[in-house]
């Protein structure tokens, strides 16, 4: 699957979650939903995968993580705030440089609309 495909499936699921459980909960619940109903799909993810940061000629391993590394092309970045803001595009920004990913989703379950919470984020460094 390319990473659009990917991004559709977890759209998919994380909508699934949102209908099922609604807006409100802690951003770890939604996490470990959406880790499970992809892991049923047989995607290959890495959760809370940790990239390292490169800086000229040392490799920091300084606790970046990301919340999903999906098939090594899509960055997923849970939230469940009031709103996202400057900061959390700046997060997954960094996430998609560190990983060398094209695309990212930045996912907001604290949201009326599951579609509103959503924001696809894509890496223009490569």
């Amino acid at each position: 699957m390319n990473e659009n495909e990917l991004a559709k499936v977890v759209f998919n699921t994380g909508l699934k979650i949102h209908k099922h459980l609604g807006p409100g909960l802690l951003e770890s619940a939604y996490e470990e939903c959406l880790y499970y109903e992809l892991m049923k799909s047989g995607l290959n993810i890495a959760g809370q995968k940790t990239l390292p940061l490169i800086y000229e000629e040392i490799k920091l391993e300084i606790g970046y993580r990301v919340d999903f590394l999906i098939e090594n092309k899509l960055v997923v970045e849970i939230k469940s705030v009031e709103s996202l803001n400057d900061i959390h595009l700046a997060q997954i920004l960094t996430y998609l440089r560190l990983s060398h990913c094209k695309l990212g989703l930045l996912i907001n379950f604290n949201t009326l609309l599951f579609k509103d919470g959503v924001r696809r984020v894509i890496n223009g460094t490569l």
